[in-house]
């Protein structure tokens, strides 16, 4: 009886929680069903995606997470720089951190995975928190926002304490299939959000955009894994071609895109946050500079790093071997501090070895 209490009482917290956002109800399965990507009952990559996830892998990771490491984090607060927030007709990138980056491209303002918050958790004042310490901004500086681009809905790329934060100064949400009703559940009004399968393209306020696939999974609670779609992201302007990478392990889709869409000015590759247990849904440093050739990138900014401790490798491993990794390729990387903004045609970009 105190078990099937305990379970009563934790579904009701699930339900009850806005954080774990909204799953899509049956009639939105329906619809979301008409994807291809949708195979029995949920979203699936198309190729075989290996995540061990066993009772001796489990026991392994929690293993390796309990063993203590002098470079797991940093040893003090990383200092950052102060990010141009204005529009411009430029095409800039500040990156603030793991994913979160505004993108100024045509005068226009788009914030892609734009987590914001302590910690990515569902319960954000346990444990330790980002990096930095905080943000290199106030919400309130924030111009307009045209659109905030997101690309799955895993807790260190959709933020609900940032998303309450900024929704009134956005204009649009852009979101993969089912991701939605999480942003309907916080109050985003349903006019403001649209959704897209892999390799849909459509235009919005003189931008050109598609929607284009990644490997990887999505999810916010223990029984909601597939319910909405992860991808990547092309975004055209008149000057200016970006590719943003989303959480994706290295597979064909990069090349398919590059073949489609490339090349690209600037693209914002995942690096970090990977292990071989769970190769398959994130890249390696290699990958990623891999990836950048693929979809015929001209600038590498690695992302997905500097933020948060999310595997157990050194916090600045991802960008020494990306870095390491794009010298040997002759490829053009650029290794911005948090804040710090990338003009993306100049000749001088950002390449100091900060983190050391």
């Amino acid at each position: 009886m105190i078990i099937v209490g305990l379970a009563v009482v934790i579904v009701l917290f699930m339900y009850a929680y806005p954080v774990f956002g909204r799953r899509p109800s049956k009639v939105r399965q329906q619809a979301l069903s008409r994807s291809p990507q949708f195979v029995q009952g949920k979203f699936q990559n198309p190729v075989p995606t290996m995540m061990d996830m066993g009772l001796k892998t489990t026991l392994s990771i929690l293993r390796d997470f309990a063993k203590s490491s002098p470079n797991r984090r940093p040893r003090k607060p990383l200092t950052m720089d102060a990010p141009i927030l204005q529009k411009a007709s430029q095409t800039r990138v500040t990156w603030f951190g793991h994913s979160a980056s505004l993108l100024m491209i045509d005068g226009k303002a788009l914030l892609l995975d734009p987590m914001f918050g302590r910690a990515a958790s569902p319960f954000p004042w346990f444990g330790k928190g980002r990096y930095s310490g905080g943000l290199p901004f106030e919400i309130a500086q924030l111009p307009v926002i045209d659109a905030v681009v997101l690309s799955h809905d895993h807790y260190d790329h959709l933020d609900y304490g940032s998303i309450m934060k900024i929704k009134n100064k956005v204009n649009k949400f852009l979101v993969p299939l089912g991701v939605g009703g999480h942003l309907e559940r916080w109050g985003v009004p349903p006019e403001k959000i649209a959704e897209y399968d892999w390799w849909d393209e459509f235009a919005y306020d003189g931008l050109t955009f598609a929607c284009t696939p990644a490997t990887h999974f999505s999810g916010r609670s223990l029984t909601d894994r597939g319910a909405t779609l992860w991808c990547s992201w092309v975004i055209k302007g008149m000057e200016s071609s970006v590719f943003f990478s989303g959480d994706s392990g290295y597979s064909p889709h990069f090349k398919a895109i590059g073949q489609k869409y490339g090349p690209f000015d600037v693209t914002l590759m995942e690096c970090g946050q990977y292990d071989m247990r769970w190769a398959d849904i994130h890249m390696q440093p290699e990958e990623t500079v891999q990836a950048h050739m693929d979809v015929k990138g001209k600038l590498l900014i690695p992302i997905h790093w500097g933020a948060f401790t999310l595997a157990v490798h050194d916090w600045f491993d991802p960008v020494e071997r990306a870095a390491k990794a794009a010298s040997l390729h002759h490829v053009r990387i650029a290794t911005p501090k948090i804040g710090q903004t990338v003009t993306v045609h100049a000749e001088q970009i950002p390449t100091a070895a900060w983190w050391k």
